[in-house]
């Protein structure tokens, strides 16, 4: 299946669960070609250059909504050699994903439910793309701090088309005391230096979080 914008256009446009495993099961196996190298996709670097940034503590580290593992890919190819593991809730694109060998574990679960037995806890988390249109709101975020460390870094991405929709704001407001305040790097999602960001369409954006736990 190749990448003519209707993918893009029915991942944002996703109203279900169900929805969601339908397209990234017909996805995934040209996902890294006809979307992530065609659109010359940068938020996975972006975002693990943030994380590194931030010098997170020895340990474990989550991708979530870790797709075809292109985060983790980012990790290693900027040098952190610290175990992996992904979590997302199709098994398609995990499976591209674990052949790359890139994952000491990979989880299958819709991450706004609390994570199986046996996540965690985790020195960091890291998400590309998963906060969007279509896909994940801010309800994810107590699930997923209830699975770290504390001064656990955390660097994920939330599409700016959907930063005040979702509520992201009041979301993170509520977490209190359990996060420390949150840095904001706003980048392009394609292409381009981050300097370009404010010259892009809010929905060719993101916002990158990064915070540590308490």
């Amino acid at each position: 299946m190749s990448d003519d914008g209707s993918n893009l256009q029915r991942a944002y446009t996703l109203r279900s669960p169900a929805e969601c495993l339908e397209l990234y099961a017909d996805w995934a196996k040209s996902y890294d070609a006809d979307f992530a190298s065609a659109r010359a996709y940068a938020l996975p670097l972006r975002v693990a250059e943030a994380f590194l940034a931030a010098s997170p503590p020895a340990g474990s580290v989550l991708d979530v909504g870790a797709g075809t593992g292109l985060v983790a890919a980012a990790l290693r190819a900027l040098g952190h050699g610290a175990p992996l593991e992904a979590v997302d809730i199709s098994p398609q694109m995990l499976e591209v994903a674990r052949e790359k060998g890139l994952y000491a574990a990979l989880h299958v679960t819709d991450i706004t439910r609390p994570l199986p037995a046996g996540c965690g806890p985790y020195a960091g988390i890291v998400s590309a793309g998963t906060f969007t249109h279509g896909h994940v709101g801010p309800e994810a975020l107590a699930p997923l701090l209830a699975a770290t460390l504390p001064g656990a870094v955390v660097a994920l991405s939330v599409n700016l088309g959907v930063w005040e929709t979702r509520g992201f704001p009041q979301a993170l407001a509520a977490l209190g005391d359990r996060i420390d305040p949150p840095e904001y790097l706003d980048v392009p999602i394609y292409g381009g230096h981050a300097d370009a960001a404010a010259e892009a369409p809010a929905g060719d954006r993101a916002r990158i979080l990064r915070f540590r736990t308490r």
